[in-house]
């Protein structure tokens, strides 16, 4: 059977990525766990690999799409030669213990129930005025596909390697979820919401959470743009 890869974008998160690793490498089916550290400036690659994972490092900070293709490229070099492509599945680095309830997006993938599946967490953080993001991808999606999925920038997506193929190239910086979804159901490709158990470090309120949603807007508005959804 088809195994599985987890791919952990990471920048300065060495707090949380050796609990998240440590988790991933437990999951049902996975066999290899990779970080794409992003151009972290603490330990994060080194706590990351002190924890069995591959560790693939950006020089700078590129953003998340660039590290889930390096991600990406770095299982396909892993895959076995002459064997089915690793199912490929995305979580982020400060999901901690809680990386362990992710078994259930792989389910469907392997079961060929579905091309790729997104992440409903059961349990809500307060995310300190995320929602306007959050309604712009939501609706976005609804305008471009008909579907409306109830958590659009859900960054922990399990996908076939062919599904992943045909999103490439993904939309830039935060804009990925939005784009992935959209390229994804256009093409025909089965997305499914599953719900989960996770979270993640909750959206302040300070000038820096701030000024991380206004990219998170500036970049989802930019594929919606590209995908013809908004008109300027």
């Amino acid at each position: 059977m088809t195994g599985t890869a987890v791919i952990i974008p990471a920048k300065n998160e060495a707090e949380r990525i050796g609990a998240t690793v440590a988790a991933a490498r437990a999951l049902p089916y996975v066999d290899l766990v990779v970080v794409v550290d992003d151009g972290s400036t603490d330990r994060t690659g080194l706590v990351a690999r002190a924890a069995g994972a591959r560790v693939v490092r950006h020089s700078r900070n590129r953003g998340k799409a660039a590290a889930m293709e390096s991600g990406a490229e770095a299982v396909r070099l892993l895959d076995p030669e002459g064997g089915q492509p690793r199912h490929l599945l995305f979580l982020d680095a400060d999901l901690g213990e809680t990386a362990h309830t992710a078994a259930p997006l792989i389910e469907p993938v392997r079961a060929g129930e579905a091309d790729m599946t997104i992440a409903v967490f059961a349990t809500r953080v307060k995310l300190g005025g995320h929602g306007f993001v959050v309604r712009l991808a939501r609706q976005g999606i609804q305008r471009a596909t008909g579907w409306t999925p109830a958590q659009p920038l859900n960054g922990q997506r399990c996908l076939t390697r062919a599904a992943f193929e045909a999103a490439r190239p993904l939309a830039r910086g935060f804009g990925v979820e939005t784009g992935l979804t959209i390229d994804l159901i256009r093409r025909g490709f089965r997305v499914r919401e599953v719900e989960v158990e996770m979270a993640h470090r909750a959206t302040g309120t300070d000038w820096r959470a701030q000024l991380h949603r206004t990219r998170q807007f500036r970049d989802v508005a930019r594929a919606l743009l590209a995908r013809r959804v908004l008109r300027v």
